[in-house]
Parts: structure tokens; sequence; C-alpha cells
């Protein structure tokens, strides 16, 4: 029984390949994608074989897909309307983090510090809960983050958030929080068999005031976002997402065996990453 069941995953692997893209459907056929706002109608990732697009709708809550070992036929001229109507955003769009570069040594905090925020796509931002059964208690939620396009590097901390989100309720009610970042995001800590809680596998938390971005210093945060995140964009209008970014009080890192570095701020912002 086993056996057979390697079998067919085994037949699968090698029939289809997972395309690394966030899609949606666009409900109109007279709608021009790229200046399409969105409605809350998400599509999965698009499963593809050499022969085209897996058919996949969406209706509701339930997604069609063909049942095991069945062919997907060549693309209908309604299908291939459909089709023309997703659009996608492939991850080899946005180079990968770290850019290929290796960390600085360990003996350079602040460097270490500003290679990390850069580098680092997302992390684990802490707030102090309104939430009724855990209010006034540390909260953790996930956020993509940037620092700037992947060729200059502010040290700022930016996102891009909804008032919909817990822990924008949270930053209401007390706008202090805590952003915490792994080297083991990247592939450093895997190369050198390093635990994500070894202290050799470097760790950032950066403790601030959560603020809403400027006007005049929106650009500058949609590019840092948006070049990072390209799929932002694209994102439904209708959760009136804004522009966030922590000002720092605190630079806390652990890059190495033997204790803790605090970095003055006027050192991280010297540092570079590159």
């Amino acid at each position: 029984f086993l056996l057979v069941w390697g079998l067919v995953l085994l037949c699968l692997c090698r029939s289809y390949t997972l395309r690394s893209s966030v899609s949606w459907v666009v409900s109109s056929n007279d709608v021009d994608v790229e200046d399409a706002d969105l409605s809350e109608e998400v599509a999965p990732a698009l499963l593809v074989d050499g022969a085209g697009l897996w058919k996949a709708n969406v209706l509701g809550d339930r997604l069609e897909t063909p049942g095991l070992g069945e062919q997907v036929e060549p693309e209908s001229g309604e299908a291939a309307q459909l089709s023309s109507r997703l659009f996608s955003y492939p991850v080899e769009k946005v180079k990968k983090s770290g850019g290929g570069s290796s960390p600085p040594p360990h003996q350079e905090t602040a460097r270490t510090a500003r290679y990390i925020a850069h580098y680092s796509n997302w992390g684990h931002l802490a707030t102090i809960s309104t939430q009724d059964k855990i209010r006034g208690v540390p909260f953790g939620n996930i956020f993509s983050v940037s620092d700037g396009p992947l060729d200059n590097s502010t040290g700022v901390i930016y996102f891009y958030v909804t008032p919909m989100d817990n822990t924008v309720t949270d930053l209401k009610s007390n706008p202090y929080a805590s952003l915490t970042f792994s080297e083991a995001e990247g592939d450093f800590c895997r190369q050198m068999v390093y635990d994500p809680e070894d202290p050799r596998c470097a760790r950032l938390t950066l403790t601030g005031k959560m603020v809403e971005v400027a006007p005049e210093e929106l650009a500058f945060a949609k590019e840092a976002m948006f070049s990072r995140h390209p799929v932002m964009a694209k994102w439904p209008v209708g959760h009136k997402w804004f522009f966030m970014k922590m000002d720092l009080i605190q630079v806390w890192l652990q890059d190495w065996i033997g204790g803790v570095s605090i970095i003055p701020l006027e050192d991280y912002f010297k540092a570079t990453p590159f």
C-alpha cells in the first residue's frame, strides 16, 4: 500500500511543478488588469505542467482541480481568456534575499545588525495585545518589511499594514513594539549547520515606536516595500492599506557565543550592510 502511494506521489512530482506566484481572478472581461483594483477573491498559486495551465476555478471557497491521473487538455479559447485575466508575480522578479553576499564578521556588530535588517524580507513583530482574552499580554505576528530597495539600505524599517490586523489595533493603543529577525531566514545558518537558536546564527531585535509614514516620505516607503514585495501593489484596496515605520529606541544583537550587544543608534545608522 505504501509503495503504491509512493509511486503515485512520484508521478505527481514528475508531472507538475509549483510556480512561485500569487494570482487573483478579475471578475470582469473588460478589466485592464494592469490598472485594476482587486476584489476580495484570491486565486491559489497555479500548478503548471508541460502542456499549459492546470485548470483551477475559484468558486466561493471551493477549488475545482483535475482528479488524480486525469490528463489536462490544451486550453480552450474560454480557458485561455480566463488565464489571460490572471496576473502573477513570479518570485524571480525579486532578487534573492542576501544578494549573494556573505554576513559581515561577527565582531562588526553594527554592520551585522544593518546586514540582517536590510536582507530580511520579513520579521516577527511583538506588541501589547488589546484582544479581550489576552489584553495586556505580549502578542506576536509576522510582517513583510523593507529598509529600502536592495541597492539602498536606510536601516529604517517600513511596513505595509491594514487597520483590520490585530497588531495594528494594538499599536493604536500602545505604539511601542519589538521586531525580531533571524539569520536563519537566509541560507547561511543552513550552510553552516547552525540551529536557529545557536548564538552563531545571528538574531536581531529592533525596539521602537511604530508611526505612520509622513506624506513627504511616502514615495520612498512605497518604493522600499513594493520593490521587495511586488505583489503588495495589487492587494485589495478595500483593506485600506497604509505605510508605517519604526522609530528606533534600541538595537539588540546576538551574533556570537558569550553575550549580546546593545548597539548605539548612531553606530547602527553609520554602518552599511554592503
